[in-house]
């Protein structure tokens, strides 16, 4: 296998505010990309009536989910707001022996440690036209309790700060199919794909 080759297997790490469009984002990615891995991550969460488990998260026990942390078998973790969210570790270096494109979503503490451990993924921060069509889109999902929405509006400033100081790329979602096209252009920019 030549080494050049070899480099251009990449993670790529999409964070950003909750309600963002991250999920549609990645999905979109996906329809557009040869050769690519999104990772689903494992999630202590009740799956709301629109979701598929093992297409849109892996649903698990808080019980099973300590077992993944205590087995290793997590690349990273994080507890938001009483829910643990965690991406399987064996799934990205399968995908990355294969030399696919991963695409992980995950939030800013998990990119951390995905940056520790693979210093040449590349970060891409997702960011809300503003905070009221961020509340709009948090709103609208319909997802999740009142408490809990307003906590995590609450959250996005933070989340949004650190993303201007720690990825690489910065992109507003304004529009999905832009967007989308925005992304592409950098994962095709940083693999050396057209």
């Amino acid at each position: 296998m030549d080494s050049n080759h070899r480099r251009k297997a990449k993670i790529f790490v999409i964070s950003g505010p909750s309600g963002v469009g991250k999920s549609s984002i990645c999905r979109g990615l996906v329809n557009q990309l040869d050769n690519v891995y999104h990772s689903i991550s494992v999630t202590t969460r009740p799956k709301a009536i629109s979701e598929v488990d093992g297409k849109d998260y892996c649903f698990v026990t808080k019980e099973q989910f300590r077992q993944y942390i205590e087995k290793g078998l997590l690349l990273e973790y994080a507890d938001v707001f009483g829910n643990f969210y965690g991406t399987p570790k064996d799934k990205i270096e399968q995908a990355l022996q294969a030399e696919k494109i991963v695409i992980l979503e995950i939030d800013v503490q998990g990119a951390k440690k995905v940056k520790q451990l693979y210093p040449d993924s590349v970060l891409i921060f997702i960011l809300p036209p503003n905070k009221t069509e961020l509340t709009k889109r948090i709103s609208g999902r319909g997802r999740e309790k009142a408490d809990v929405a307003k906590k995590r509006l609450a959250k996005a400033d933070a989340e949004i700060e650190d993303g201007q100081k720690f990825y690489q790329y910065l992109v507003v979602n304004n529009d999905l199919e832009k967007t989308v096209n925005e992304v592409l252009r950098i994962i095709q920019r940083c693999t050396g794909g057209n």
